[in-house]
């Protein structure tokens, strides 16, 4: 047998195992429709009066004061509801510190933690006998609390302002990076369609937040920034392995359409995209299940980057390259 016939066979033994190309239309339908939600759900979130921005921010974004309570329970908490907190602090007389406003508390954020062992306060910015008061006036509704199980954390505006800030020039940079360093490695179809999908990525996982902010009244910190600029390197690693493949069949398979090119160079990767993203959703999923409250959404938001980029490298960004085909029939 030829080197020739032993390549013709090979190609169509890969191209038999998963064709692309003649699933494209439904890759760019499921992948356009979860982008619409996406986008629908950040504008859902900007028109939100509670919320007014993409996504709801965070104690570390706005500033005010975080307080946690750590609940004694013996076999089981009583059953607690945040509106049975929330109706304590609206009612709640603060003391008056001199020279400065009292805080508005009319509208507190209660969130309960770990079962209900935990109690979660974000409120305005409360000075330390302020903040000692609120803790008093919810103990006969959420209490009795462990000792030594408080926590407090104040955040000033400006010092929220710095750091929304720094986490949105951190993005740019980080994005930007990325836009010359493809641009510079291969040519501009290439580096084009990594870009799209790793816009495509973060809207998702952006409008996935959106949503929960809208519904859950879930908050995004640092931490939510920190996992995009993880996600985009992820996303763009996946997608670059994908089209360096693409380009050695393009070099070794020049005669052969581009479709086909893109069906074996989908097929080769796909094992190890899988298994790369496999076990990294293992210690993802291990944060999700045993982390804690604290690293719990950074990790669901990992993990979702990580199902959405393994989606775009080894379909959406592929299939869109076979629109420069020009020997489909």
């Amino acid at each position: 047998m030829t080197e020739a016939s032993s390549s013709a066979q090979a190609a169509t033994v890969l191209r038999l195992r998963w064709s692309l190309s003649s699933m494209r239309r439904k890759v760019w339908l499921v992948s356009g429709l979860v982008v619409l939600i996406s986008l629908l759900g950040l504008v859902l979130s900007w028109l939100d009066p509670a919320i007014r921005a993409p996504l709801r921010p965070g104690l570390d974004f706005t500033g005010g004061t975080q307080i946690q309570l750590e609940r004694r329970c013996d076999d089981a908490c009583a059953e607690l509801k945040a509106i049975q907190v929330s109706d304590v602090i609206r009612s709640l007389e603060l003391p008056q510190e001199e020279g400065q406003p009292l805080p508005n508390l009319g509208a507190p954020r209660i969130q309960l933690l770990d079962g209900g062992q935990s109690l979660l306060l974000r409120l305005p910015t409360l000075s330390a006998a302020q903040g000692q008061a609120v803790i008093e006036a919810v103990e006969p509704v959420a209490g009795p609390f462990l000792s030594g199980g408080q926590s407090v954390d104040t955040i000033g505006p400006s010092l929220g302002r710095q750091l929304l800030r720094s986490s949105l020039i951190s993005l740019l940079v980080a994005f930007s990076g990325i836009a010359a360093y493809i641009s510079f490695r291969y040519d501009r179809r290439y580096a084009f369609l990594a870009l799209v999908a790793l816009a495509h990525d973060v809207a998702i996982v952006c409008g996935v937040f959106a949503w929960l902010g809208v519904v859950l009244q879930l908050e995004v910190d640092s931490l939510f920034a920190v996992s995009l600029l993880t996600i985009a390197g992820y996303s763009v690693n996946d997608t670059v392995v994908v089209f360096d493949r693409i380009r050695e069949r393009s070099k070794d398979a020049a005669d052969l359409p581009l479709s086909v090119q893109v069906d074996q160079a989908v097929s080769a990767t796909l094992t190890r995209t899988l298994y790369t993203s496999g076990t990294t959703l293992l210690p993802l999923l291990a944060l999700v299940f045993f982390g804690g409250a604290t690293l719990y959404w950074f990790a669901i938001a990992l993990a979702l980057g990580v199902v959405v980029g393994s989606w775009s490298s080894i379909a959406l960004a592929p299939s869109l390259l076979t629109l420069w085909d020009r020997s489909r029939d």
